[in-house]
């Protein structure tokens, strides 16, 4: 009888002449597509493209299409300038481009609308870094209740009126005649500031050389406006002003985004800063964009296109911000269309079908083996050393008769009606251990997407959100001394809470059983490897190898070995957009 490493040796030379038979029909197909795709290029090459954009953008875009056409001979772009109606109008018929933003993207009604953001304008309160409370400010910062009550007073306030400060100060705020920095202002402290008392100047140049010269200044511009010449640190004399985003009257270690720029520009794109202050540009597409002129200036605008927002007074997104839009974009490109061409179509449907049937046939074999191997205790133990623990959804315990909510919480309902919750075996995995747990105490009563409880790692957090609505009737005391169970045993002995439901009828249609459950997490682990890939790429190849076994299969625990920056940026891309999607 053949020994198992006859048997892998052979099943290895099997897999390397499928996998070269493979490789030499994909050759043969690609080339031949090629040819195809050239002759189709040949009547296309000489085309205007068309590119749409929003009023408030049309010089910007007049630049990025001008550079662009420059630098890529051939290439020759219409810019129409487009109001919202035209917008909607076209974005209902065609699939050109539009570079549109914030305050016009909600006048296209149409579902299938393909979107990535480009840019944004961020408009900052600036003071001056001599000014006499600064300390105060730097602990307390200025929330959005203060500022109303700056501007729905006629009357000059001090500075002190806002930081519960025995130091006297006035308060003197410069502005300039814009209505759209007016305007977000307003938005911001939903009221309007006609009625403050401030010192008008000519434009943001002057409002800018005012606030540097004055320890009592208060005034908003747009961030480029108080930038260097190298867009890394803000100018002489300038600082931003701290906002109190949760309005707590303190800067909490999760608002502490003003030390430097680079912080400061990571907090926006995370969502540390008010999105009202904050204008953002988009690319838009009536479905994914699939001509390769549209997907080369997109990729152009996310890369060099960057260095034109600035001067134009508009904000380049932060680097992992683009890489990951990037790697979005090219994973669009892999899959446009190839050819219209019948016979290229089923040239590659037959090559597929080849292809699916050698890796389903190589597949049964391996299956075969490691079901041999399995059972042969010695062998198990030998090819188990020097290998970590993967995840996907198949190794995943999804118990059936529980429900299962987005925001990776279980539900079960016991026999005299109160809810046991407990997280889900996907959000374990993927964080490793837990040190703590902060939850809520008995007698609360919580409303569906509101927070429920914090799951802590080392000082790294998660904030998790209620499945339903309810009264929590009972907490899980143990794992305030071993939160460890919750990774443990996270539908058993790791339960969090028991809840009396107030609207269990209706809330339960919005949760999901095992099965589907399972579907919709493959989707996130496509997400996750998506979101590790645009961070890692940014770091060191050390981080890399943290996040991925050998194949690109996603190791247990992933998050461990990652800092608090990556937690928050895992928390607002997977747990925040749960309660809204």
């Amino acid at each position: 009888m053949k020994t198992y490493l006859e048997i892998i040796l052979n099943l290895k030379t099997m897999k390397k002449i499928i996998f070269l038979l493979i490789g030499i029909l994909l050759i043969v197909s690609n080339v031949a597509i090629s040819n195809e795709r050239s002759d189709e290029d040949k009547g296309t090459k000489d085309k205007t493209q068309s590119i749409y954009c929003s009023p408030d953008l049309f010089y910007l875009s007049q630049q990025w299409t001008s550079r662009y056409c420059e630098l890529n001979q051939g290439s020759n772009i219409d810019l129409i300038k487009a109001n919202p109606v035209e917008f909607n109008e076209i974005f209902n018929t065609e699939t050109s481009l539009g570079i549109i933003s914030d305050r016009y993207i909600k006048s296209i009604d149409n579902g299938s609308i393909w979107i990535t953001l480009v840019g944004r304008e961020v408009i900052v309160p600036i003071i001056n870094l001599n000014n006499p409370l600064i300390n105060e400010i730097d602990q307390q910062g200025i929330s959005r209740q203060d500022l109303t009550g700056i501007f729905d007073n006629s009357q000059a306030m001090g500075w002190e009126s806002l930081l519960e400060s025995e130091e006297k100060t006035t308060m003197n705020y410069y502005f300039v005649k814009d209505d759209q920095i007016r305007s977000e202002i307003s938005k911001y402290i939903n009221s309007d500031i006609i009625q403050f008392k401030g010192i008008e100047v000519s434009d943001s140049k002057e409002l800018v050389k005012s606030v540097q010269n004055d320890p009592n200044a208060l005034g908003f511009c747009e961030l480029t406006d108080v930038l260097k010449s190298n867009n890394q640190e803000l100018i002489d004399n300038i600082k931003l002003l701290p906002i109190d985003k949760n309005g707590n009257g303190k800067i909490d270690y999760s608002e502490n985004i003003y030390n430097n720029l680079n912080d400061f520009m990571r907090g926006v794109w995370i969502g540390k800063y008010p999105k009202e202050l904050i204008n953002e540009i988009y690319i838009v597409s009536n479905g994914i964009p699939k001509s390769e002129k549209n997907i080369a200036l997109i990729k152009w605008i996310l890369k060099d296109g960057q260095n034109m927002l600035n001067r134009n007074g508009f904000s380049e997104l932060a680097l992992g911000e683009r890489l990951s839009k990037l790697e979005k974009i090219n994973y669009t490109d892999s899959f446009k269309t190839v050819t219209n061409d019948q016979y290229a179509y089923y040239k590659l449907l037959f090559l597929t079908i080849i292809l699916a049937a050698a890796l389903l046939a190589s597949g049964i074999i391996i299956n075969i083996i490691i079901k041999r191997r399995k059972n042969d205790p010695g062998l198990h133990k030998s090819s188990a050393l020097g290998h970590q623990k993967i995840i996907n959804e198949s190794s995943l315990s999804l118990p059936k008769g529980l429900y299962f909510d987005k925001t990776h919480t279980w539900a079960f309902m016991e026999k005299e009606g109160i809810v046991r919750v407990g997280i889900d075996d996907f959000l374990h995995h993927i964080t490793g251990p837990f040190t703590r747990i902060k939850m809520r105490n008995p007698g609360d009563s919580v409303t569906k997407n509101e927070y429920l409880f914090s799951l802590i790692q080392d000082g790294k957090q998660l904030n998790i959100y209620a499945p339903f609505s309810g009264k929590i009737i009972d907490t899980n005391e143990i794992l305030v001394t071993n939160p460890t169970l919750i990774n443990s045993s996270p539908y058993n002995e790791g339960w969090i809470y028991k809840i009396e439901p107030s609207n269990w009828s209706r809330e339960i249609q919005f949760l999901k059983m095992a099965g589907s459950y399972k579907e919709w997490l493959k989707a996130e682990f496509l997400r996750i490897k998506d979101f590790l890939s645009a961070t890692t790429s940014t770091k060191t190849a050390e981080l890399n190898f943290i996040a991925y076994q050998e194949g690109g299969e996603l190791k247990d625990n992933v998050l461990k070995d990652f800092g608090p920056e990556v937690w928050e940026d895992f928390q607002k891309h997977f747990i925040d957009t749960s309660i809204m999607s």
